[in-house]
């Protein structure tokens, strides 16, 4: 696995280069956001380290589209979008609505879930094999559908 960090730097390097100020700032915000971590808690980042905080800055781009889009202010949606998108590009590819379905009927079986009610079991399972690679809330609704049908 490469450093995402080592990639973050060289991207801002290249942004600042071709001087791009949208793409160099969110990638400053970024690596401020990991070194923040690093000062906080007084340790190197490993790489689980830097997508665990790249996945949270990700999870925050796409609750402030959503608060954004019901405020009707479709500027600002569109600069989170563009922000997303850039974070998106330091993360694992992330698993589709129909691969997290497959995973959860898997953990479902495994599970013995019956009903909504089990939900807990199937996350308890699922999510160790998700983590990092679906949304949390994607694979929540995802299983909520399962188990209601």
């Amino acid at each position: 696995m490469d450093d995402p960090k080592a990639r973050l730097q060289a991207a801002l390097k290249e942004a600042m280069a071709n001087k791009d100020a949208a793409r160099r700032d969110t990638l400053r915000l970024l690596m401020s956001a990991l070194k923040q971590v690093e000062v906080d808690e007084r340790k190197e980042l490993s790489a689980d380290d830097v997508y665990a905080i790249l996945q949270k800055e990700a999870k925050k781009r796409r609750e402030s589209i959503d608060e954004m889009e019901k405020a009707g202010r479709a500027a600002l949606a569109a600069n989170e979008q563009r922000e997303l998108n850039l974070i998106e590009e330091f993360l694992p590819r992330q698993l589709t609505r129909e691969e997290v379905a497959a995973l959860a009927r898997d953990a479902i079986a495994q599970s013995g879930a019956t009903s909504p009610k089990d939900m807990g079991k199937v996350m308890g399972v699922l999510m160790p094999k998700v983590k990092g690679l679906a949304d949390g809330k994607l694979v929540n609704d995802v299983v909520r559908e399962l188990l209601s049908s």
